[in-house]
């Protein structure tokens, strides 16, 4: 009986905490489902299935980086720029993983599951929501990660499923994630006081571009900018 009463409460305190994080990830679902439909799109139009879409989406699980790696499936492997590429493109997951290492503390094996499922939106969402009154902090941060990723999860799969039972013209559609970026760009540049962050990153783009070709471009370009970034930090910081 003691048993029993253990599961029941244990079962209890999980669904309280999925309850309470799924009012906080309405908003995410809208977003991953259109997003994570137009990614299985382009997997399906790519000539690769649910399986690949489905199986992608459940072990890497970075949007923008799913995104590139369409790309990288379909063209001729090369393993030094794929992993210098992957870096670059999620190089700020690192900036913000750090910060939820306190936040992370004794959360036992839930704490691995956490640390991978940190996409923007999941952290988001860590920083501004506060489990309610009665709820296990550690479940609540749990069951957000678990209803964002399903929700990526979900939508990839719809999108690969409807283009391979419907006909679409996918003609523009890889330009999906492309748009997303020059939106907030656009958006972080009116709120922004300070520009030159940006303006770097601009001009390594175009000076990489420039010197190296649309197809590898990118890799070099974004390490250039995180390095020039990076010094222009430390100076701040010596002169300060």
């Amino acid at each position: 009986m003691e048993a029993m009463g253990k599961e029941v409460f244990s079962m209890g305190k999980r669904t309280s905490a999925a309850r309470a994080a799924f009012g906080y990830t309405i908003p995410v679902l809208a977003g991953y489902v259109c997003l994570g439909a137009a990614y299985g799109l382009l997997m399906q139009a790519k000539g690769l299935g649910w399986g690949w879409t489905l199986a992608i989406s459940l072990f890497t699980y970075a949007g923008s980086l799913q995104f590139v790696m369409i790309g990288l499936l379909t063209s001729a492997f090369e393993p030094v720029y794929a992993f210098l590429l992957a870096l670059m493109v999620n190089a700020r997951h690192l900036f913000y993983g750090i910060s939820m290492l306190g936040r992370f503390q004794g959360m036992g094996w839930k704490k691995w599951l956490l640390v991978f499922g940190l996409t923007d939106e999941t952290f988001s969402i860590h920083c501004a929501a506060k489990e309610p009154a009665g709820v296990d902090r550690g479940w609540f941060m749990l069951c957000v990660s678990l209803l964002d990723h399903s929700y990526w999860m979900l939508g990839s799969l719809i999108g690969c499923l409807a283009g391979g039972l419907f006909a679409f013209d996918t003609t523009g559609i890889d330009f999906v994630m492309t748009a997303l970026f020059v939106v907030i760009c656009v958006e972080k540049a009116l709120e922004m006081k300070n520009r030159v962050p940006m303006a770097i990153g601009a001009v390594c783009a175009l000076a990489m571009l420039f010197l190296l070709g649309p197809s590898a471009f990118l890799a070099p370009a974004l390490g250039l900018t995180a390095v020039l970034l990076t010094v222009m930090d430390i100076r701040k910081g010596v002169r300060a």
